[in-house]
């Protein structure tokens, strides 16, 4: 499982190949919706990210200006180069207006490339609930069960037949 994990993001040129949509910033007729799991490939320049309204800009993922920690996704519906750096400009298809970022690697409310982590190839629709669903309180008492019932499984025998 790690060597694919590690192939699939050598493979994708990204450390975040494989992310599920989060948040409804992208329901539409050519967006994304919550438990989708999206395929992300990196190492795209900026010339190679097409921008514009739905469905012709990439829809792109990128780090949030002041909190590198969170990842957004959206589409890139404009660009423009600024001393050897590209901008993007970007807009939730479900959101009423464009992005306006404020913060380091912006200008002009743009993201800069520098932020960027890659552009949705690919979607696998539901398929992202399932990490959705372990990071809440359920899916943590879920996965603490069946651990139990596994080792209840696998060592309750052996402990009787020690008896």
């Amino acid at each position: 499982m790690v060597a694919f994990w590690f192939g699939l993001r050598a493979a994708l040129r990204t450390d975040y190949p494989l992310l599920a949509v989060a948040s409804g910033s992208m329901i539409g007729p050519y967006g994304l919706n919550i438990g989708d799991l999206i395929v992300v490939q990196g190492g795209f320049a900026g010339p190679e990210i097409h921008t514009g309204l739905p469905p012709n800009g990439n829809v792109i993922v990128f780090h949030k200006p002041n909190d590198p920690g969170e990842l957004i996704v959206h589409r890139a519906i404009a660009k423009a180069e600024n001393g050897g750096t590209w901008y993007f400009q970007t807009k939730g298809d479900n959101n009423g207006s464009a992005d306006y970022w404020n913060g380091p690697d912006t200008l002009d409310g743009m993201i800069s490339s520098k932020l960027l982590v890659g552009k949705v190839v690919g979607v696998v629709p539901w398929l992202g609930n399932v990490p959705l669903f372990i990071r809440t309180t359920q899916g943590i008492i879920l996965i603490i069960l069946l651990f139990l019932i596994v080792v209840l499984i696998e060592y309750v025998p052996v402990i009787l037949k020690k008896a």
